[in-house]
């Protein structure tokens, strides 16, 4: 199909914001004394970026809302290792089955 792309510029990192600075940034928004577009252009941040924090927030409220790259929630986690749990045992399932079906197949003239 074509050459596969690279990245622009690889040395290039995102950027990062803390969770004060967001929660900071959509107090301004929400207070509307500047028009978005100025704020984004004040913040150095996309504006769109402004309104995602917002939704976030709004989603998750302001106790699980920006929690990081850390570890997961737990509820979330216990749902990761079950489904681990549950293809190990399938897998295991299907590696037997792989092997009796080639066994019987040898025993058929």
């Amino acid at each position: 199909m074509g050459k596969p792309r690279a990245k622009s510029n690889p040395e290039r990192k995102r950027a990062q914001y803390s969770r004060e600075f967001k929660l900071e940034a959509i107090r301004l928004l929400d207070s509307g004394q500047v028009p978005p577009a100025q704020l984004a252009l004040q913040l150095a941040v996309a504006r769109n970026k402004l309104y995602q924090w917002r939704d976030q927030l709004q989603r998750s409220g302001e106790a699980e809302a920006f929690r990081g790259s850390g570890r997961k929630p737990a509820q979330d986690r216990g749902e990761v290792d079950r489904l681990r749990e549950e293809l190990k045992r399938v897998t295991e399932e299907r590696d037997i089955l792989k092997k009796a079906a080639a066994y019987f197949a040898r025993e058929l003239p």
